[in-house]
């Protein structure tokens, strides 16, 4: 089984090119929708997580209360770093689960965090999302809502843009307009058949 490794920073549009593959014909799993699978309530990981943090990391319905969570991770790195220990690798297990439910000729992995986890032993091949800061600080802020230094947070917890970009087998440009970025993922597509198929 063949995996592509789609990544980028926080608001580069990962989705929306994972769609454009997905409209191709191309099985994809994202890490941000298992990450919230494996810890839905009733599961092993979400009783974990609420016995360590306490009742108040849970919303009225029993549900994770992400925002609360969040905001204490990036305050505080030690329980960031439980947090990944615990999670990481029911991850990953989910993941590769998922990826192997393929019917297509490769499969695509959609994460944010692909090059800053082990999660990039996944794939064949790395393509990286890329728009400038800007765009990211502007994309971020009107799709969650987040303050400006919240978005900084964020952006300086991934992989810095040019080590990012660095590390990618292909970079798809997703600061310019859509029909050029549904070009760029045919001719990524066509490529990515040859070279498995």
């Amino acid at each position: 089984m063949h995996v592509v490794g789609l990544t980028g920073g926080i608001g580069s549009g990962k989705s929306t090119v994972a769609r454009l593959f997905g409209k191709l014909g191309v099985h994809w799993v994202d890490a941000d929708d298992v990450a919230r699978q494996v810890v839905e309530p009733g599961t092993e990981a979400l009783a974990a997580i609420a016995e360590h943090f306490g009742a108040q990391v849970l919303q009225a319905d029993g549900g994770l209360d992400r925002a609360w969570l969040r905001q204490r991770i990036f305050e505080d790195v030690a329980e960031k770093d439980w947090l990944e220990a615990l999670l990481h690798p029911i991850i990953r297990q989910e993941l590769v689960r998922q990826l192997n439910t393929a019917g297509s000729p490769y499969s695509l992995l959609v994460s944010p965090l692909l090059l800053e986890t082990n999660q990039h032993e996944l794939v064949d091949r790395v393509v990286v999302v890329d728009v400038p800061e800007s765009v990211q600080f502007e994309r971020t802020m009107a799709r969650d809502d987040n303050t400006r230094e919240q978005v900084e947070r964020i952006i300086a917890a991934q992989m810095a843009r040019d080590k990012r970009c660095s590390k990618a087998d292909a970079i798809i440009d997703n600061n310019r307009p859509l029909p050029h970025v549904e070009r760029q993922v045919r001719e990524l597509h066509g490529r990515f058949l040859e070279e498995f198929c």
